[in-house]
């Protein structure tokens, strides 16, 4: 089940299911908000998305009202997360998932927000969509592909490739606007080569698997699993995060695997990554491609949690199309 694609004039309603606007200085929130009116989209807030507690978000039952709000005022087309955090997963048992699915909208952002997203899935057969939450449109410099590609994905009904980015940055823009670093992009990262076509489940990788053995996991049935993680999670973590998806029932079934790019800061390097994939025999007859733009360094791209992907991973080139959305 897809909601209806974004167009100009549609109001966007801003929800903080983990972490709160509170923590966003003043100039990121109007800054935010006037990129998200230049694009030609009403911005709303909701009405706990400020309330900020020692947890720097608030409590459950603020949560799931504004979320519910959301997705049933008949004004708002699109809802977009303030940011990440840890703690989507407390509402998943509260959420009123018939609501949702009777009014099917887009829902975007990433990181913990990865629990919500697949967990509707999951529950809805609703497309939800990993890519940037209201506070990354306050990002001044180097937005760019990001904007694109949310573009490409939330308001183009067309099927669109997924180009790599011309550069890309691992620096804590939040705290220092005009001081940014940009690296050259050298492509995409090709460690098993093939084809396949499968349905789009993951992003964050440890959120993820806070899914496990729950209603909230969405079938591993003819899918392609994207999966990313931030500088948090070391390449131990990373190899045993990603083992424990690997011994899921129905794992065999999965037909592909894309990883996001990851901050320096984890020290996980496409040696230690080429070494950790081929470790794992179970992956051996999958495709899998490594630095495409998602995750927790910019740019990044919008994706459809249960759309369609096609993958072409060759070592000389390699490409990723989504196709276009079934009516």
């Amino acid at each position: 089940m897809f909601p209806d694609k974004l167009k100009k004039g549609d109001e966007i309603r801003v929800i903080a299911p983990a972490r709160s606007l509170g923590i966003l200085s003043k100039h990121q929130i109007e800054y935010a908000t006037k990129v998200l009116n230049d694009m030609g989209f009403k911005v709303t807030f909701g009405k706990h998305v400020k309330t900020c507690d020692e947890f720097f978000s608030s409590s459950i039952e603020s949560r799931i009202y504004d979320l519910h709000d959301a997705f049933c005022d008949g004004n708002v087309k699109g809802i977009l997360t303030v940011i990440g955090g840890f703690n989507s997963n407390q509402l998943l048992k509260y959420i009123d998932y018939g609501s949702i699915r009777d009014n099917p909208k887009v829902l975007c952002g990433y990181s913990d927000i990865t629990a919500l997203s697949n967990a509707i899935y999951a529950k809805t057969g609703l497309v939800t969509y990993y890519g940037p939450h209201f506070s990354t449109f306050g990002m001044e410099k180097g937005n760019e592909y990001t904007i694109e590609y949310f573009k490409k994905c939330l308001m183009n009904e067309e099927e669109f490739e997924i180009l790599p980015s011309e550069t890309w940055s691992d620096d804590e823009w939040y705290l220092n606007q005009d001081y940014r670093h940009f690296i050259d992009n050298d492509g995409y990262t090709v460690i098993h080569e093939g084809e396949c076509e499968g349905t789009i489940i993951g992003g964050n990788l440890c959120t993820l698997n806070l899914l496990q053995g729950t209603e909230f996991f969405p079938g591993l049935k003819d899918s392609v699993l994207f999966l990313e993680d931030d500088y948090l999670t070391n390449y131990v973590e990373w190899d045993r995060n990603l083992q424990s998806i690997i011994h899921l029932p129905g794992f065999d079934q999965v037909k592909g695997i894309v990883i996001g790019r990851f901050q320096n800061k984890s020290a996980i390097n496409m040696d230690i990554m080429r070494k950790i994939i081929d470790s794992k025999k179970e992956l051996d007859a999958l495709p899998v491609i490594c630095n495409v733009n998602f995750g927790h360094v910019s740019p990044i791209l919008t994706v459809p949690i249960g759309g369609k992907v096609f993958i072409n991973a060759h070592s000389k080139e390699a490409s990723l199309k989504i196709e276009k959305r079934m009516a």
